[in-house]
């Protein structure tokens, strides 16, 4: 049933004249502009830490002023340190997500998922070796998935769509996708059913070039119309994009270690986007750039000294700006295939037409949770 609500999405093409356009603003000035606010304003974004409480404030205002009901949602939760000594500690934190969502005529939907959290230390050997901190910016990793996010939320905002629409911003990826963990618990059997794809973004700046990767546990036929249809997209805009060429950990056109591992996981139908270099290093996607007097280690992720805007700025000059720009080129298109968007007198229409045929129909969990 599932694919087959979603088999002919890629065909689906809205009229433009009927749908009300978005101010015109160069595509991804939003989403750069996002970012080093984002960057610059809540370093240090640990879970249960002031500039992460702020941060997930920041963003449902944010997602507010655009119109979309959104709430955020907090739980407790535990992680491991390990000592000096090797000896080991539980320690008690808070976590804080931001929900948003857009209504559409079904009660199947596309989640768009990113996390705002920067990297905390889990060993005195990581707090020694600088990883994470009050001082790591995360730029790369993850202000910049989040800043892609946020336009594509307000890119949508005034189009209407056959699907519904979520967008969350979770924290505690950096924890074993704490966040991301909570948000399924919660879904319904019926939510989960409905649920079309996940879109993940992280880390869209500092590696070479962007890559599109399906789960392990997506069918062909959506990775089709989801990765493929991005790598399409992408090499029509001249933007260099690929997948993972494929190795024994993970299998050609599939990616890991971020919150899209949780839904893949359960059998939900994922898509990843990342930047980095599968050609690099270990072959494993790690290494994002050549090693180099400015990248000795090739990497950014949870390094301050790095992942911050006067280092990729000194650095990759022009990077947060392009990234920014290639990934709404291709994600903006993509998503308003994947979730049909249509002009609004069809959606009307349709609505009307699904009164007049079920005046009794009570509305789905699915549904009704969009309203949370």
């Amino acid at each position: 049933m599932l694919l087959a609500t979603f088999k002919n999405t890629a065909n689906v093409t809205a009229a433009p004249q009927a749908i009300k356009p978005v101010k015109t603003v160069p595509l991804g000035q939003f989403a750069a502009q996002q970012t080093r606010y984002i960057a610059t304003h809540f370093p240090g974004r640990m879970v249960g830490t002031a500039a992460e409480s702020h941060a997930a404030d920041y963003l449902k205002q944010q997602f507010t002023q655009m119109g979309y009901p959104s709430h955020l949602r907090s739980f407790n939760a535990s992680y491991l340190y390990t000592n000096k000594d090797a000896s080991e500690d539980w320690f008690s934190t808070r976590v804080t997500s931001v929900i948003a969502a857009k209504k559409g005529i079904q009660a199947q939907q596309i989640i768009i998922v990113a996390h705002f959290d920067t990297y905390t230390p889990r060993s005195s050997n990581e707090l020694d070796n600088g990883l994470g901190g009050l001082t790591l910016q995360g730029v790369d990793d993850n202000a910049s998935g989040v800043g892609v996010m946020l336009e594509l939320a307000k890119q949508m905002k005034d189009i209407p769509t056959n699907y519904n629409l979520r967008f969350i911003a979770t924290s505690g990826e950096e924890l074993n996708s704490l966040g991301a963990r909570n948000y399924l618990k919660h879904m319904t059997q019926e939510e989960r059913n409905n649920t079309l794809l996940v879109i993940n973004l992280d880390n869209l700046i500092t590696g070479d070039r962007l890559y599109f990767h399906s789960g392990r546990n997506t069918p062909p036929e959506i990775a089709n119309i989801s990765r493929d249809r991005a790598l399409d997209i992408a090499h029509n805009h001249g933007i260099a994009a690929a997948i993972n060429p494929g190795n024994k950990k993970h299998p050609k056109g599939t990616g890991c270690c971020s919150d899209q591992d949780v839904f893949d996981d359960a059998k939900i139908p994922v898509m990843a986007v990342e930047a980095t270099n599968w050609s690099l290093g270990e072959k494993d996607g790690y290494q994002q750039v050549a090693i180099s007097p400015q990248f000795p280690q090739g990497i950014t992720w949870h390094r301050p000294q790095y992942d911050n805007l006067h280092y990729l700025d000194s650095h990759l000059p022009g990077r947060i700006d392009k990234r920014s720009r290639d990934s709404v080129q291709i994600l903006l298109p993509l998503l308003k295939e994947l979730a049909q968007a249509q002009p609004a007198i069809e959606i009307r229409e349709a609505r009307k037409e699904k009164i007049r045929v079920q005046p009794k129909r009570q509305s789905s969990s699915a549904d009704s949770r969009l309203s949370d």
